[in-house]
Formats: structure tokens, sequence, C-alpha cells
């Protein structure tokens, strides 16, 4: 959606060394914002963003208006069904449809061997594969790994928000993934005590406001009772202005 970071460029890059040819999209979608939500106060610099592509390799950059991706009378989209349901999709009503929607969309428009998309959005990732798989859509879809800040804090163009203040307490949420992670490690497998470390870890830092904590089966999203493979701890949390996500991916 623009106002790229190097999280963004490290997906250009991979694609970059994977692929003869590499093109980029920047359309700021508003059909999957709420009507609370931050899209007219989304950041933006295309010109920043034009160079940053540039500079990483990118052969063609596609920056369509909303008008051309959604002209008079458009009237079509794509619901996904039970993996886009909890979590974000609970939480951010017609969310999916419209990342699913505008996803189909540009996979239309470019015809793609590969996509790329960072595991940050976790459910956003699985989303796209679900339509991927459902639809039929000839596309490989490549998941890349979060890049961190030095203090963990997870990239993303809405850590533009935080003042210097946030920008500290931000990291709370790598610290009660990192937590739940140790409780794991130490030998617990049962779900719910590794939300509960999450949900302390989050309570104790005063400028984070707990929006959801998970511990979900990495393909369906659904919520464990027990941690027997593979699992996805998520949460969402407050920070200032700034609605922060983040993920981590036990037993893999």
């Amino acid at each position: 959606m623009g106002f790229l970071h190097a999280g963004h460029i490290s997906l250009l890059r991979q694609a970059r060394a994977e692929n003869a040819q590499v093109a980029a999209s920047i359309f700021l979608n508003p059909t999957q914002f709420g009507p609370h939500e931050d899209l007219a106060g989304y950041p933006r610099d295309l010109d920043r963003d034009r160079a940053l592509l540039e500079s990483a390799g990118c052969d063609l950059l596609f920056v369509p208006g909303v008008e051309e991706m959604y002209p008079a009378g458009f009237d079509t989209f794509v619901e996904v069904g039970a993996v886009a349901s909890p979590l974000e999709g609970e939480r951010r009503p017609g969310h999916f449809r419209g990342v699913a929607t505008v996803v189909l969309k540009l996979f239309g428009i470019f015809e793609p061997t590969r996509a790329y998309f960072g595991q940050k959005d976790a459910q956003q990732l699985a989303v796209i594969r679900r339509v991927v798989r459902d639809l039929d859509v000839p596309v490989q879809v490549v998941g890349c790994p979060i890049v961190r800040e030095a203090d963990g804090l997870a990239l993303s163009s809405r850590n533009s928000y935080l003042d210097p203040e946030d920008r500290r307490a931000a990291v709370v949420l790598y610290r009660a993934l990192e937590s739940a992670r140790a409780a794991f490690t130490a030998g617990q497998r049962r779900a719910e005590p590794l939300r509960a470390v999450m949900r302390s870890v989050l309570a104790a830092e005063p400028r984070a406001r707990t929006v959801y904590v998970s511990v979900a089966d990495p393909d369906s999203f659904r919520e464990l009772s027990t941690v027997k493979g593979p699992a996805l701890l998520l949460l969402a949390a407050w920070v200032g202005r700034a609605r922060l996500i983040d993920n981590l991916l036990l037993g893999a």
C-alpha cells in the first residue's frame, strides 16, 4: 500500500533473486479499510517509494487510481471463508473481502509466476493462499520472513505513527511473543497458558492496549487447545494511535 520500508524491499530482493523480471504495485486499497480506520491518514510518499523500488531492481511499477481498480458500476467481490473469520477478520469486518478482491484483480492484471508477501501479515498470507488454491489461480504464493528492528519491533508502515515514547513501548509486542516462545521451549504445550503469558506481558506496558492474543493453527487459524505441531503465536495491540500486529511460529 506504499510508504515502503526494508520489509517491503526484502520481498522485492527475494523476487529479484528468483525471477528474470520483477514488478510491484502500489495501491492504497479503500475496500480493505473500515469506516473508522486510517485510510485518509495512511502515510504516503510515492516519490520515495519509486526511488526505493528502482534502487532495489524493480522492472515495473503499477500505481493505479481508485477509479481504475473500481470503475463505476463495480459490483464483484471475493468472499473468503473460515480462515478469514477470526482475529483480524472478526475485528475488521470486510477487511479480507477487500484484500482478496484487490489481490485477485492484481493477479489478473500482472499474470505473475510468483507473488511475494510478508509473513508479518500472517492471516492475510493464509487468505491469499486460500484464494489461489480454491479459485485455481496459476501463481505460486511465496511467504517471506518478517524483518525487524534491532530491538525486535516488526517493520510496518504504521510505525511512523509512533512518537518516541510509543516507539519505545511498541517493542512489548515482540517481548510478549518471545516470552510465550520461552514458555513453549521450557515445555509448556497447553495453549491457554501461552496466551496468558502474552496477555501478562502486554498488560505490563501502560502505553499498550491489547486487541487480541492467539495460539492458532498456521493454516486454518483455528485456536488450539494444545500445541502438538506447528502453531502461530499472534497478537495485536494499540500503542498510541498505531494498531500493530505481530506473530511468531512455534514448532517448525
